[in-house]
């Protein structure tokens, strides 16, 4: 059993206010995440996933990683551990997912941007669990090397049918 808890920026931008909210009403957002988490084998892990918008997301990348520009994903692993009636729970961390560059990646990649959505989740929970692709990054046409990668995209074909958007 792992939990996994969806919420949006409050103020987001109005070009991404309808998705956010689809996303947060009627996609399988929380499911979808379960489903990556049980093909890694995790259990008892806690993730928090966060929808926001290019200004929001450029702000934390700007404080955190010093680069002053919007992303596509920041994840923050936590990795502490509390314990509840059900047991001892790992908070694995937060991902934010800017949804203002999803159809931008989406359109890079050439794939759709249900494809895309699915491919940040799965890489952001890849992270949160301890995993890193180092230098490495996803390139059109060019097959990954790193573990974490070849993972990443091996949980993306097994969840293919799955329809997040």
């Amino acid at each position: 059993m792992n939990r996994v808890f969806v919420s949006m920026q409050d103020d987001i931008s109005k070009t991404v206010e309808k998705k956010a909210q689809m996303l947060l009403e009627n996609s399988p957002i929380e499911e979808f995440v379960l489903l990556v988490l049980e093909k890694i084998g995790r259990d008892k892990e806690e993730i928090s996933v966060f929808f926001c918008d290019d200004d929001f997301i450029r702000a934390y990348n700007a404080k955190d990683r010093e680069i002053d520009a919007p992303t596509d994903i920041l994840e923050y692993e936590n990795g502490s551990e509390y314990e509840d009636e059900q047991g001892k729970w790992r908070l694995s961390g937060d991902m934010l997912i800017n949804l203002e560059m999803l159809p931008k990646n989406a359109d890079s990649f050439g794939v759709s941007e249900d494809e895309e959505l699915k491919r940040l989740l799965t890489h952001g929970v890849l992270h949160l669990c301890g995993m890193n692709h180092g230098e490495e990054h996803l390139e059109v046409g060019i097959e990954p090397k790193c573990e974490m990668l070849v993972l990443q995209e091996k949980i993306l074909l097994a969840l293919s049918d799955t329809k997040l958007l």
